[in-house]
This record gives structure tokens, C-alpha cells and sequence, in this order.
């Protein structure tokens, strides 16, 4: 992909944008206006000549010129009598949040963001919707208009409250968006451009058109349901002339219906022709098209039946289920584009470390550049952070929920949330090179694909529309010459409604798309379309040990003492050492000693390589690393033992001074904090695990035997885990590995349906079927549960769209359901399917014993 969707800016004054003041209608705080304050906004005034203005044949005084302008335009607006003892205006942000506000206003007339957020119209003038904050009734609305009205240039200003945004059109050389943003925080509205992404443009006319077709279709229902209905009922009572007058009025209801609201049922029943494909569209439309025709000729002629209220009442029901099913496909679109499109649109680049920031669009930020991201910003790009620590919120992207913590030398990601404290990131990767670009691309990839149940679910609906087709001309024959000529039409089309190759054609990807969306928003992103049909019949599970299971880190997991000092005093001295370094080792001591801790101080440090550290520690010459290193120093004779009870694996580091060994610490990988839940579900669940990794065949069996893992197997290459994986197929298994993209390469891509770590391999590079965002292993399980209950979900979709087939076509046909009766039945159908589809948008975690 190229780039990604054109996004929003967050709001950049959210945290320093006092709230607006009191609007019309508003009391003040004192009883009566002091000649102290401002006439406008009942703010001190602080300036030694203020503005002096005459109002309403009086002299008033004014903290600004915009109060001053706003008071004139009220009251020659006929407004004046606004202005009581206890009433006061939105007043202007105040001079701190204006100044850090100006370099962004400056930042939207740049051109980059000028094509994002600007609509270029003819003869020069432009158009931009703003997002204003504290917009709360229609007085600010009227305020904001009439306030943006008074600007040179501006032709038009609407605020609407409920959406809260402001359209201006202008004269693009008479006026900035900078000009219109600092014209709005003179009356106390902090606002930036809004710009909607073209999927939301075309998504909102769809539900636009849909919405309004269902509407006039709906009412032509209701209207010539009136006109029916005496028909059902008294029609012999009924003077011929007044028969006729109904039915004339019942046709000129039909004709929008037919014409407008059926609309996008002829375009496509005409495109399946023309691409010589029987779409669900054909049938449809030609039962419409039958059932208009044959009623309007009725009328015309003055003798025959007509079916105005099932052409009326089939139509309204058939756009009442093709919203539902958009509604569903539209809240099924991707969490990560939603995500794609809260990037910023402006940042803070720092020239050097503790510079004062220059702001820039974000698409001028190349990999090196230095930025300042503050507290309640969101990260514009991928890189690491050079100073200060924060917590992050990186729910959208990895689906964890709590803030993680990001210090100096950690990655961030673009789309995650500062919520805490200011960060200074060097930027390493921008645009489409962001992780959050390559979770959009492996997701397109994902959508333009179809699963193998979908095309078999095509191709069955296609053999049903022409099956249909002959069925109906059958039909229609056998009672045009033998039956009832009179009803044959009217069989006919009921033949062709009543059918439902929609529910045939929805059933499967109504359910993978709502099922995908909700797998989504856990963290676990379908790359394959094949992957949810798959997991449903996943029977074993092959589990890599490092970076799965456990973390791949270094952690202190035991402490054993050799000498008179305390354990915390050991640990604290090997992490005052240790502090600063990047070495795993180092990480890992540090973490231990916690941020509390207070360590002690230490001079003449020495990094020996390949054998460990030396220093003074308080006076002392200590030194931490391998046994032969810290031996070489100490008068003392190594112990021959080690720590008992350690882990098969760990790395022992040593610590000791001049005169004895003081300890020996262990340091090991440690389990993922969802391992255990993951393997309590999936046994839950039936499916049996396997534990294969290339670590040696003791520190594997001991990670078995740990967390309760029956079948195991060590020193294992990647050749050896995907003939490992071969020979659990042969025996009928349906095998999901699950790894971290790397060297698990051969594994993944020999099993049938594979789950890589999102921490692994780079997302657009990794083979696997589907991409596990972050840590939480435990969602492997919960994406198999989802993929069971898809596929009952499809069943019971296709069951009933058959079912109802079996049942309703030979009924019409014998001429027991009339059109409109076929109507209902095909549109409740369609429901139905979606309805059941619906259910998939949710997705929990799975409790114990859910799945079998």
C-alpha cells in the first residue's frame, strides 16, 4: 500500500484548552457587572488602555478585539438585549493555549495538509469541515456562525450541534484555515480540521441512498396497503368507479417504489446478465418487473388482478434486509483502518535533544528525525525512545487493555496513545512502513480473498437462480394451460420471490465477516481467507517454546547466597553494575532490582568482554559475571555446587570481591502470562498440544513437566518441526502451529492453519495464516472457539436457507403463498441469515468447558 487512509488530527489543544465560558443564557457569577471586567465576556480586565467601544449609546469597555468585534455584531444583529446583568459569552482561550496553538493553526495552510483537509471548489474557493470543542446548544452554533460569517472571503458557515461541525466555504486567497481556527478561539472554541475518510464518505452514501430508497418504499407500502386492503375485503360492496380510482392511485404509488427503491435491484440483475452470471439479483428483479407490469396493464385496461401491495410490500421487506446485511458488512470493516485514521496529522520535530520543537505535517517526518510526542498525543510513527518514559496505551493496535510502560530504548508504535509523560522518539520507520501500514496490508489481503466455503456457497446460489428460472417457467406454463390461466402469472412471480438465494449467498460471508471483525479487535488478524474454516477443525496444536510460551527475555529466577552479604544486597550491587547497559543480562538485573531501589555507587567500571564486570562498589572491587572471571579475584575457593532446584538451561552469573564469592544468580526465560490459561482452554477444548522447540531435550522436558504438557520434544531444527508436524498429518490430524514467524518458517507454512506472534517476523513478511498482535497466547484458544461457532453458524444459515427453499417453492407453486405472502417470507429469510451472522460481532473469552 502506498500510503495510509487520510486521518483526522486528534485534538492538540485537549489538555490546554480551558472550557468555554458562559453562553446565552448562562447566569454569571456576580449579580452585577463591574467596570473592571469586560462588557463581552465578564472577564478581568488587564490591560492599562483597554477598548473602548460605544454600545447601545454607551460607552462599554473590552478585554480584546474579538469581544469587542462579537459585541458589535450581537447587537447589530438585534441581540443586544442579551447583554442582562447575568449574562456573559464564550470568552477567548487564554494567551499560554493560543501560543502552543498558533504553530499548529500555521501547520494546516502547509500543502500537505492542505490537499488532506481542504476541498478545493471552482472559481477559487475552498471548503474544510472544523471539529470545534464545547460546542453544546444552538446559541453556539449561532455564535460560531456569525462570528466565521464577519471574515473577508467567507460565503457560507453551517454548525451543525449534533455532529458538532462547522462546513465553511470561502475565498481560498482571502483567508487561512489558520486564520478560521484563530477566528474561532477568539470566541473560546479550540477546534482543528475534520476530515472524513473516503471509506466513511462512501459508506455514509450507501446507508444514505439504502436509507432513503427503504423509505420511500416503505411509505408506498403503507399507502396502497390502504388502498388494498377495502380490496381484500368488501370488494364486491365497492362502486366499479371507485374500484378503478384506487387502483389508478395504488399504480402511481408503485412507480417511485418500482423506479427508485428497486432501482439498485434491476442495475444489478442487468450487470449479472451482461457478465453471464445468475446473481440472486435476477430472479428478483424479474418477479418485480412481472408483477408491476401485469398490474399496470390490469389497470390500463380496466379488467384483471393486480398486485400493487406485493410489489410494494417485497421490495420495502428486500431493502430492509439488504440494510441490515450492510450494517453488518460495514461494522464488520477492519478495527485497524479505524485505527489508521487516528494517526496525526501535524507533529513536533526537535532539532536536537531539549530543542524548542518546530511542528510539521507528518508526512514531511523522514527515518532520524527526533520528535517530541506529549502527553495525550498519539505516536505518528514507529521508532524508539531516546528520553523520558511514559505509559502507552496500545489497546487499538495490540489489543492489550492496560497502558504499558515505555522508557528510554524502547520501541513505540505508530497509533498508540501517550497517556502519561513526554517522550523524545527518534523515528525509524513512517508511512507505509509502519507496523500499523503492514496490519492494514496483510488485512486487505485477508478481505480480497474468498474462503473455499464462500465460492462453493457462489457457485451453489448461481446452479439455484437458474434452477429457479426454469422452475418458474414450468410453473407459469403448467397453469397458464391446464390449471388457472387467470393465476398464472400471479404463481409465477410468487415462484420468483419466494425463493431466497440471498440467505443462500449471505449465510457464509455474513458469518466470516462478522466473526474476522470481532477476532480483529482481540488482537488476532486473519491474513488468509481460508483460516477461520480451518481452525474449526484444528485437532492438535504445535506450540514453539522460546517467544511463544515464554517471553524470550532474560529474567532473575533464583538468588543463591555464598557469602555474609544479604540476597537484596547482592541483587542491588549487581544492578548498580549492570545499569545502563543493553545486554539481555543487563535487563534483566536491572528489572529485579525494581525502580525503588536505591543502589549503591560505583566507580572505575570495566566491561571485560566475553568474561563479565568489574568496579568499586562502595570502596570495594567486585566483580559479576562468568565463574572462571569473578574466581580470578577472589582468595576464596569456588564452590562445586550450584543452585539446586535451578532451571535445566539458565545462565549462571557470578558475583564476588576480593575475598570471597558473595552469590550466584540464575537467570532463564520466563512463561508468558497467558500460557497456562492458553493450554487449560485448549484442553478444554479437545485439542491436544505438543511442545517442540530446539532447545535442549532437558530445559524442553522441564517446561513440559512445568506447565503440564504430556507430549514434548527437545534440540528439535526447523526441518525436523515441519516433518514433525508431516507426521501428525498423516496420522489425520488437522495441525495449527503457532510460533513467532521466524525460524518457524517451515512449521507454519507445513500446517494446515498457522499463528504467528505479532513480535516475530515483520507483519507484510510473515507466512502465517494469522497474526497474533500481542502477548496474550491465550487468544490462540479463543480464535479456535470463534472459528467453531462460525462454522455452526454457517451450517444453521445454509440449513435454513435450504429448509425454507424446500418448503416455500412448492407451496408457491401449487399456489398456496401469494406474492406478497413471498415477499414477506424471502425478506424474513434474509433476516434471519444476517440476524444469525449478527450474533458472530461478539467474541469472549472462553470460559472453562466451552467448545467440545
Amino acid at each position: 500500500m502506498s500510503s495510509l487512509p487520510a486521518a483526522p488530527l486528534a485534538p492538540p489543544l485537549a489538555s490546554a484548552v480551558p472550557p468555554a465560558a458562559r453562553i446565552p443564557g448562562q447566569a454569571s457569577s456576580s449579580p452585577s457587572e463591574s467596570t473592571t471586567d469586560c462588557f463581552h465576556c465578564g472577564q478581568p480586565l488587564d490591560r492599562a488602555q483597554p477598548l473602548v467601544a460605544e454600545i447601545d449609546g454607551q460607552s462599554r469597555q473590552f478585554c480584546c478585539g474579538g469581544c469587542q468585534t462579537l459585541a458589535r455584531t450581537l447587537h447589530a444583529a438585534g441581540f443586544g438585549h442579551l447583554y442582562g446583568d447575568v449574562t456573559r459569552f464564550a470568552r477567548p482561550i487564554d494567551a499560554e493555549a493560543r501560543r502552543e496553538a498558533e504553530p499548529v493553526w500555521a501547520a494546516y495552510d502547509t500543502p500537505e495538509l492542505r490537499r488532506q483537509f481542504v476541498r478545493d471548489l471552482a472559481d477559487g474557493r475552498a471548503e474544510v469541515t472544523l471539529a470545534p470543542e464545547n460546542i453544546r446548544c444552538a446559541a453556539c452554533a449561532w455564535l460560531i456562525e456569525q462570528n466565521l460569517a464577519q471574515l473577508d472571503g467567507v460565503e457560507s458557515v453551517v454548525a451543525n450541534v449534533a455532529t458538532r461541525r462547522v462546513v465553511v466555504r470561502w475565498r481560498a486567497a482571502a483567508q487561512g484555515v489558520a486564520d478560521l481556527l484563530a477566528s474561532l478561539a477568539d470566541i473560546g472554541y479550540a477546534a482543528w480540521p475534520f476530515e472524513v475518510s473516503r471509506t466513511d464518505r462512501q459508506d455514509r452514501r450507501e446507508r444514505r441512498s439504502l436509507l432513503m430508497r427503504m423509505a420511500v418504499a416503505m411509505l408506498g407500502m403503507m399507502q396502497v396497503m390502504m388502498y388494498a386492503w377495502p380490496l381484500y375485503t368488501h370488494e364486491a360492496t365497492i362502486d366499479p368507479g371507485q374500484l378503478q380510482l384506487m387502483r389508478w392511485a395504488s399504480l402511481a404509488l408503485t412507480v417511485p417504489v418500482v423506479l427508485y427503491s428497486a432501482w439498485p435491484i434491476f442495475a444489478g440483475a442487468w450487470r449479472s446478465i451482461r457478465q453471464r452470471h445468475m446473481g440472486m439479483d435476477v430472479p428478483v428483479a424479474i418477479g418485480v418487473a412481472a408483477g408491476f407490469v401485469a398490474s399496470a396493464v390490469a389497470t390500463v385496461r380496466g379488467i384483471g388482478e393486480v398486485y400493487f401491495d406485493s410489489v410494494t410490500m417485497f421490495v420495502a421487506f428486500l431493502l430492509l434486509a439488504r440494510y441490515l446485511e450492510l450494517r453488518v458488512r460495514q461494522a464488520s470493516r477492519s478495527g485497524a483502518e479505524m485505527l489508521a485514521r487516528q494517526l496525526p496529522a501535524t507533529c513536533e520535530r526537535l532539532a536536537r535533544a531539549g530543542a524548542a520543537g518546530e511542528r510539521i505535517p507528518v508526512a514531511r517526518l523522514q527515518p532520524g528525525d527526533r520528535i517530541r510526542v506529549k502527553a495525550g498525543d498519539i505516536v505518528p510513527a514507529d521508532g524508539v525512545v531516546l528520553a523520558g518514559a511514559s505509559e502507552l496505551d496500545e489497546s487499538m493496535l495490540t489489543g492489550e487493555a492496560l497502558p504499558v510502560k515505555r522508557a528510554m530504548g524502547d520501541i513505540v508504535l505508530a497509533g498508540c496513545f501517550n497517556t502519561a509523560s513526554p517522550l523524545e522518539v527518534r523515528v525509524d520507520r513512517v508511512g507505509a512502513q509502519t507496523r500499523l501500514a503492514e496490519i492494514v496490508a496483510v488485512l486487505d489481503r485477508a478481505l480480497a480473498e474468498k474462503p473455499r466455503l464462500a465460492q462453493l456457497a457462489d457457485r451453489v446460489a448461481g446452479w439455484f437462480v437458474g434452477t429457479l428460472l426454469v422452475m418458474a417457467v414450468v410453473t407459469g406454463v403448467v397453469w397458464a394451460l391446464w390449471i388457472d390461466p387467470s393465476r398464472a402469472l400471479l404463481v409465477t412471480v410468487a415462484v420468483l420471490v419466494v425463493s431466497c438465494p440471498c440467505a443462500l449467498s449471505l449465510a457464509t460471508p455474513a458469518a466470516l465477516a462478522a466473526a474476522g471483525a470481532a477476532l480483529s479487535r482481540r488482537g488476532v488478524l486473519l491474513t488468509r481467507a481460508h483460516a477461520l474454516e480451518t481452525l474449526s477443525r484444528v485437532t492438535d496444536v504445535v506450540l514453539d517454546k522460546t517467544g511463544t510460551l515464554t517471553e524470550g527475555r532474560f529474567a532473575l529466577v533464583d538468588t543463591q547466597i555464598l557469602g555474609t552479604a544479604e540476597a537484596n544486597t547482592c541483587r542491588r550491587i549487581a544492578a548498580a553494575m549492570e545499569r545502563g547497559g543493553e545486554h539481555p543480562i543487563a535487563r534483566a538485573f536491572v528489572e529485579a532490582a525494581g525502580e525503588t531501589e536505591v543502589l549503591p555507587h560505583i566507580a572505575d567500571l570495566r566491561n571485560v568482554p566475553g568474561q563479565g564486570l568489574e568496579a568499586r562498589v562502595d570502596g570495594r572491587h567486585v566483580r559479576l559475571g562468568r565463574r572462571e572471571f569473578v574466581a580470578a579475584l577472589a582468595t576464596q575457593t569456588p564452590p562445586d555446587a550450584t543452585v539446586h532446584d535451578g532451571h535445566p538451561g539458565a545462565t549462571e552469573v557470578w558475583l564476588g570481591d576480593a575475598d570471597a564469592f558473595l552469590a550466584v544468580f540464575q537467570l532463564a526465560d520466563v512463561e508468558r502470562t497467558q500460557t497456562r490459561a492458553l493450554l487449560q482452554r485448549l484442553s478444554h477444548l479437545g485439542v491436544r498440544t505438543h511442545l517442540v522447540s530446539g532447545d535442549g531435550v532437558v530445559a524442553v522436558r522441564w517446561w513440559a513437566d512445568r506447565l503440564g504438557m504430556a507430549t514434548a520434544a527437545g534440540a528439535v531444527t526447523p526441518e525436523g518441526k515441519r516433518e514433525y508436524v508431516a507426521a501428525l498429518q498423516q496420522g489425520g490430524a488437522v495441525v495449527l502451529a503457532v510460533g513467532d514467524g521466524i525460524n518457524d518458517a517451515p512449521v507454519l507454512a507445513q500446517a494446515q492453519v498457522s499463528i504467528a506472534i505479532g513480535s516475530g517476523a515483520p507483519l507484510a513478511q510473515a507466512g502465517a495464516d494469522a497474526v497474533l498482535t500481542h502477548g496474550g497466547v491465550a487468544e490462540v484458544a479463543t480464535a479456535i472457539v470463534a472459528a467453531r461457532r462460525t462454522r455452526r453458524v454457517v451450517r444453521q444459515n445454509l440449513g435454513w436457507a435450504f429448509a425454507y427453499n424446500v418448503i416455500a417453492i412448492p407451496l408457491a407453486a401449487t399456489g398456496h403463498v401469494t406474492a406478497w405472502m413471498a415477499g414477506i417470507g424471502m425478506s424474513v429469510s434474509s433476516l434471519l441469515v444476517v440476524a444469525n451472522a449478527w450474533r458472530l460481532l461478539r467474541v469472549k473469552g472462553v470460559p472453562a468447558g466451552e467448545g467440545r
